[in-house]
């Protein structure tokens, strides 16, 4: 039995060609079980060559569902019935890549570790630096710097569990931009897919 990290390791594995080949950028799948049952939720943005188009809308949501779902059903990695919900990442938006860690540099972020570094997992402050190289020549050699409370920590890009930006609130409702937590939120497509059939020969 594939564990859930394993489902969604592979639904990444599915949808990040299928996003980048519609010309958007795949930030971030959350394979998770839900009061009505399994979701998928992919999380996309614009590509950096159609960012000047503006944000995610409705029917960018919409047309991805439609062309991600017909994979999904061919490939069949989740060995039960679920729905796949097609989002924009909202303004606190996963990081997942060293990209995008890069391209929010300078930003606030919370990041939390899978295992403990000088004694803990969660660390909330500002993006400094991406140093490509690091302490570590393993599979992601990647080390992420943050300030943390005016203390610098070196971050393992390949240790971290999750990470979000953290938006300036203050900054946003000046600017008369914020009406709402997440507010892009609301550009979502959804669909169910049902369980796959089992095979009458087994």
């Amino acid at each position: 039995m594939r564990s859930p990290d394993d489902i969604r390791r592979r639904l990444l594995e599915i949808a990040e060609p299928v996003c980048s080949d519609s010309g958007y950028e795949l930030v971030d799948i959350e394979y998770t079980r839900g009061p009505s049952g399994w979701v998928v939720r992919v999380y996309i943005d614009r590509s950096a060559e159609a960012a000047a188009k503006g944000g995610i809308s409705f029917e960018d949501c919409e047309r991805l569902s439609r062309q991600l779902g017909a994979v999904l059903d061919v490939e069949d990695p989740v060995p039960h019935a679920y729905s796949l919900e097609v989002s924009s990442p909202g303004l606190d938006r996963p990081l997942r890549t060293a990209a995008h860690f890069q391209r929010y540099l300078g930003e606030s972020a919370k990041v939390a570790l899978a295992e403990p570094l000088e004694g803990r997992k969660n660390f909330k402050g500002v993006l400094r630096a991406l140093d490509p190289f690091g302490p570590d020549s393993s599979a992601d050699p990647h080390t992420l710097i943050m300030e943390v409370d005016g203390a610098e920590y070196r971050l393992p890009l390949a240790g971290i569990a999750s990470a979000r930006l953290v938006p300036d609130w203050d900054s946003l409702m000046k600017r008369g931009t914020a009406q709402k937590s997440r507010p892009d939120r609301d550009e979502r497509a959804g669909s169910s897919r049902p369980a796959p059939e089992e095979d009458p020969r087994n």
